[in-house]
């Protein structure tokens, strides 16, 4: 088995989670971040690998400390931190939103509070690579025209969140779900530049009071 110092350090996990983001590691790869070394017997990925096969059809998370001490590799102190970061992760993510939007009715559903105004607002759900909502942003507010939305403010907050695509949406206030001349244009301008900086427009979805219509549903994209 070769020794971590023996694996290039673009492949090592510190160095790729540094450059790449967590998103980018296995789960493995995370995992031996946590432990920091292994064994005589295996380097570090190897043990993290032999954990996670070994909790294969259960919870990591929900183990103890007396079964993960089970595990060749593992003693008290390590078994702690593993149990310590999952029920830190637990807590902090206890009542946070992680909606997944599938479908326009999850994205109508999520502007309720948008659906019945008297002006447009264009909005944007910034999603991770599982289609996690990481934050939904109003970028303007207005009839929609092109100094309005701008690829520019669009994109700008995508790639400070490290987002892997995005919903846009819009309301109509007059009730009509037909896309307009200029919904058809920005809608264009918007995927064209999501291609070039690799983040894609997985739809663009019309909100009015009682209903929704989307473009990818309608081909549109």
């Amino acid at each position: 088995m070769p020794k971590i110092k023996d694996i290039p350090k673009v492949d090592r996990p510190r160095e790729k989670l540094e450059k790449y983001g967590p998103e980018k590691l296995s789960d493995a790869e995370l995992l031996a971040i946590l432990l920091r070394t292994g064994t005589k017997e295996l380097n570090v990925i190897d043990l993290a690998k032999n954990i996670l096969r070994k909790f294969k059809n259960e919870k990591i998370s929900e183990t103890n400390v007396a079964e993960l001490e089970k595990i060749h590799g593992l003693g008290k102190a390590k078994a702690c931190e593993i149990i310590a970061c999952f029920e830190l992760g637990r807590r902090k993510l206890k009542g946070k939103r992680t909606s997944i939007l599938l479908s326009a009715k999850d994205v109508w559903d999520r502007m309720a509070d948008i659906r019945i105004s008297k002006k447009e607002h264009f909005v944007v759900f910034y999603l991770d690579s599982r289609n996690q909502e990481i934050e939904r942003e109003i970028i303007s507010i207005g009839t929609l025209n092109e100094s309005l939305v701008h690829p520019r403010e669009v994109f700008e907050s995508a790639i400070i969140r490290k987002t892997a695509s995005i919903i846009i949406a819009h309301n109509h206030p007059s009730g009509d779900l037909e896309p307009s001349d200029a919904d058809l244009e920005i809608t264009k301008r918007l995927v064209n530049a999501g291609k070039i900086l690799g983040i894609k427009i997985v739809d663009h979805v019309i909100i009015t009071k009682n209903n929704w219509r989307s473009f990818k549903e309608k081909n549109l994209l």
